[in-house]
C-alpha cells in the first residue's frame, strides 16, 4: 500500500513522511509539494490514500481534492492542516475528503486517522467533530460564507484570526499583492470598509471563536 503526502513546506512534509515511514513500515510514502504535482503523481500511480494540506500554492488543496475525486471517485483523501475553523473543515468534507485533522494533533492521532481512512471509515479530529455536530444541530451557517471562493474563505479565516497579511502570503505561498487583492474583493463582497470590520464580522459569522 502507498500514501501520497501533499504539503508545500519541505521540512514539514519530509518530517511527516519520515514519521509515517517509521510508524507504518509496510507503507510506501511518496511526496508532492503542490496540487499540480499531486495530480501528476496520482496519474502515474494511484495511491491508497492522499494526505492533503489545505493551503497549497497554485491549485489549492480543496481544488486538488475535487479534481482527484472527479477522476477517481473512490480515492481516499485525509486533510491534515493548520486550520481548525469549521467552514474550512466543512468545505474539505464537501470536496470529498474522508477525514480532517489539524497539525496540532499528536503523531498517534495522525496514524490512527490514516488507519481508519485506509479501512474505509471517516475520521474527524474529536474537537472538530463535536463542533460540527453542534453547529448542524443548531442549523447555523451564514449564507455569505457560500459566496466566497476557496481562497477568499481561507484568507478571510486567517484575517479574522488576526494573521498579518505578510504572514498570510508566506503561509499560502502567494504574493502580498495577491493577498491585498483578495482583501479588497472580500471587503466589497461583505460590504465592510476596514480590516477591523472584517475581524469582527468573522467572529459574528462564527468563522473564528472569540477569545475568552
Amino acid at each position: 500500500m502507498n500514501i501520497l503526502l501533499v504539503d508545500d513546506h519541505a521540512v514539514v512534509r519530509q518530517g511527516y513522511a519520515s514519521l509515517l515511514r517509521a510508524m507504518l513500515p509496510a507503507m510506501e510514502v511518496r511526496e508532492a509539494a503542490t496540487g499540480e504535482e499531486a495530480l501528476t503523481r496520482v496519474q502515474e500511480s494511484v495511491p491508497h490514500l492522499v494526505i492533503m494540506d489545505f493551503g497549497l500554492p497554485g491549485i489549492s488543496g480543496l481544488e486538488t481534492t475535487r479534481r482527484l475525486r472527479q477522476r477517481l471517485p473512490q480515492l481516499r483523501v485525509l486533510f491534515f492542516s493548520m486550520h481548525d475553523e469549521l467552514p474550512l473543515v466543512r468545505q474539505a468534507l464537501d470536496a470529498g475528503a474522508m477525514g480532517y485533522l489539524t497539525k496540532n494533533s499528536a503523531p498517534e492521532v495522525l496514524i490512527e486517522a490514516v488507519r481508519r481512512v485506509l479501512a474505509g471509515h471517516a475520521y474527524i479530529e474529536q474537537p472538530l467533530a463535536t463542533q460540527l455536530a453542534c453547529r448542524a444541530q443548531r442549523g447555523t451557517s451564514d449564507p455569505r460564507l457560500h459566496s466566497m471562493t476557496q481562497r477568499e474563505l481561507e484568507i478571510f479565516v486567517m484575517l479574522a484570526k488576526g494573521t498579518p497579511a505578510r504572514q498570510i502570503a508566506e503561509q499560502l505561498s502567494i504574493s502580498s499583492k495577491t493577498v491585498s487583492n483578495h482583501l479588497t474583493l472580500l471587503k466589497n463582497k461583505l460590504q465592510v470598509s476596514s480590516h477591523a470590520e472584517l475581524v469582527h464580522l468573522g467572529i459574528d459569522m462564527g468563522v473564528v471563536r472569540k477569545a475568552g
